[in-house]
Order: structure tokens, then C-alpha cells, then sequence
């Protein structure tokens, strides 16, 4: 094991994933590699093999030492390295500073953050190291009847949200991805998809019962490359900012389309808004989870709030 004294403070891991953006991280990380040597970056270099590796990768060197970690990848990948962050006992979570190089086809949490997608400006972003606590959400969730926990930075979305996220994550494992994809199983998937009864709690008190099409929880503002369906979240005041859409005729989706990218979705009769520190989700059914983009498993659902827990390098 290396010895923490021996790794210098200023030094950085590099986690690429090199299927990020449809493989856009393994063709361009000879080019990021250039830009960081000559800003003078120290860093070391590793490469994900598989899923969750990025997860595994990062608890690991936080053991060996490391405190500075930057993401070559997109969401998912931030995702997995902030779980290794999260489930590593060695230091507190707050202890490591987390930054983004993004290749991703979504990159939604960088445009919170004031990340561009510009690999040379994200790196002097990196370099001149201005930091900002954001809160990280808990998700307790079942997958094939096992309970699992995952921590999340950015959103979860639940029933129709989340499949279209599936559907868009299949997709780029079959070499296509990108927002256009994500907007196209956006039409492309309502007419599979079935309303399910869900009873909603919020702060311990009950403020929804009944069908529902999609729900997104945020801490930050954007998923879905570049939606805001949480325009009102604030990354760092403790609190999950909740977007229900209720059961309503599928063509309103279509008609209303735009309305997800400008935020005024909220304004629409059929949507409702919340905000608190701990959620709780019951269906007669399951509905379906994403976070981050990554799809993982089914309700019932626990949510909650880690105010001001982790450090990120960010450009605003």
C-alpha cells in the first residue's frame, strides 16, 4: 500500500471511463492528458474496466492516500465515484475534493456548477481549485427484493422518468447516446407505459396519494442533457426539491414538450412541488428508479439528505 506521506497534496486522480460519451473517453483522453501536464496538473492516471469500477477505484486510492479526485466521464461515472467516496470509512467524505473533466452525453451536474464542456477551460477550472460544499442525497431502494443504499449528487427520477432513462442507457450501450436520445424515448415510450398508485411522504406527512406518471427528487437543477424538471433547487440548503407529474392524458407530454427545458413545467396544473429533508415512497406496484442517469431498482423508497457533505471543484 503507498504510503499517504508520500503523495503530495496537490496531486490528482484522474478516474477516466473510456466508454463515457459513447466511447468519447477513450478517444479523447490522450488530448485531456496533454492539457493536464501542460497546466503543470500532477496526477496518475486510471481507467475503469468495468460498472461500479469507478466506485471501486475510489475508495481504493482515498485508502492509499489520494484526497483529490477528478472525473473523466460523464454522470454515471461522477455517480459511481462519489459512492466510493460515501461508502469508504478511511476519512470523511468531506475530507476529498471531487472535480470534473466532462465527456459525457449528458453532463447535467456541470451545468449547475459552471463546468464547460470545453476540455481545456474545464481543466483551468480544476486548476484554480474553487471549491463549494453541495448536499448529497441517500436512497434506500430494492432491487430483485434485496434493500440497497446509493448516494446520489445530482437527480433521481422515478416511474416514467426512469424509464425513459433505461431506455436511453440501453441505447448507448448499443453505441448511441446523447440528449437527442434521451428526447426521443421521451415520445417514444409513453404509450407503454402504465400509471402507478403511489402514496408520497414528505417530512413524516402525507402530501400525495394516488396515480402518478413521474417524479423527480433534485438537488441540483438539470438532468436528461439540459431539462430542468427541479428549477428551484439549490445544491446547498439541506433540502430536496420534489417535481410530481400526476396522472394526466399522455398527449400533454407531447404538447407541453419544451416546457421541460425551461422550467415552467412546475407551472402546469398537473404537476405538484415540494421540498424537504426526508422522503418516503409506497406503490401498489413497483415504480422504477434512476439517479444520476444510472437505472437501478424499484420502490419502496427512503430518501435523505446529506446537507453540505461533499467538496466539488465548480466555475461559478
Amino acid at each position: 500500500m503507498t504510503n499517504t506521506l508520500l503523495i503530495p497534496p496537490d496531486k490528482w486522480l484522474i478516474i477516466v471511463n473510456p466508454n463515457a460519451g459513447v466511447k468519447k473517453g477513450v478517444k479523447d483522453w490522450p488530448l485531456i492528458s496533454r492539457l493536464l501536464n501542460s497546466d503543470g496538473i500532477s496526477h496518475l492516471c486510471v481507467l475503469t474496466e468495468h460498472r461500479n469500477h469507478a466506485n471501486q477505484l475510489a475508495g481504493e486510492f482515498i485508502l492509499e492516500g489520494y484526497r483529490n479526485i477528478a472525473v473523466v466521464g460523464g454522470d454515471g461515472t461522477m455517480n459511481e465515484v462519489v459512492n466510493g467516496i460515501f461508502l469508504q470509512k478511511h476519512v470523511s467524505p468531506s475530507a476529498i475534493t471531487l472535480g470534473m473533466i466532462p465527456v459525457g452525453t449528458g453532463n447535467d451536474w456541470c451545468r449547475t456548477f459552471g463546468i464547460p464542456f470545453d476540455y481545456k477551460e474545464a481543466i483551468q477550472i480544476l486548476k484554480n481549485g474553487k471549491t463549494f460544499l453541495q448536499d448529497v442525497g441517500k436512497i434506500s431502494y430494492f432491487k430483485n427484493q434485496d434493500p440497497i443504499q446509493r448516494y446520489f449528487i445530482n437527480i433521481a427520477g422515478m416511474g416514467y422518468d426512469a424509464l425513459v432513462a433505461k431506455k436511453t442507457n440501453i441505447s448507448k450501450e448499443k453505441g448511441r447516446g446523447g440528449p437527442l436520445t434521451y428526447l426521443f424515448f421521451v415520445f417514444a415510450s409513453l404509450f407503454q407505459y402504465k400509471f402507478i398508485e403511489a402514496v408520497i411522504e414528505i417530512d413524516d406527512k402525507q402530501v400525495f396519494k394516488g396515480e402518478m406518471f413521474s417524479m423527480n427528487v433534485g438537488i441540483c437543477k438539470y438532468n436528461g442533457g439540459g431539462m430542468m424538471q427541479v428549477p428551484a433547487a439549490i445544491p446547498d440548503d439541506g433540502l430536496f426539491d420534489v417535481t410530481l407529474i400526476k396522472k394526466a392524458p399522455k398527449w400533454m407530454v407531447i404538447r407541453h414538450a419544451s416546457k421541460l427545458y425551461d422550467g415552467t413545467l412546475v407551472n402546469l396544473p398537473i404537476v405538484e412541488t415540494y421540498r424537504g429533508k426526508s422522503i418516503r415512497i409506497r406503490s401498489i406496484g413497483k415504480i422504477y428508479l434512476e439517479a444520476d442517469g444510472e437505472s437501478l431498482g424499484h420502490s419502496p423508497f427512503v430518501y435523505e439528505i446529506q446537507q453540505q457533505s461533499l467538496k466539488v471543484v465548480v466555475g461559478i
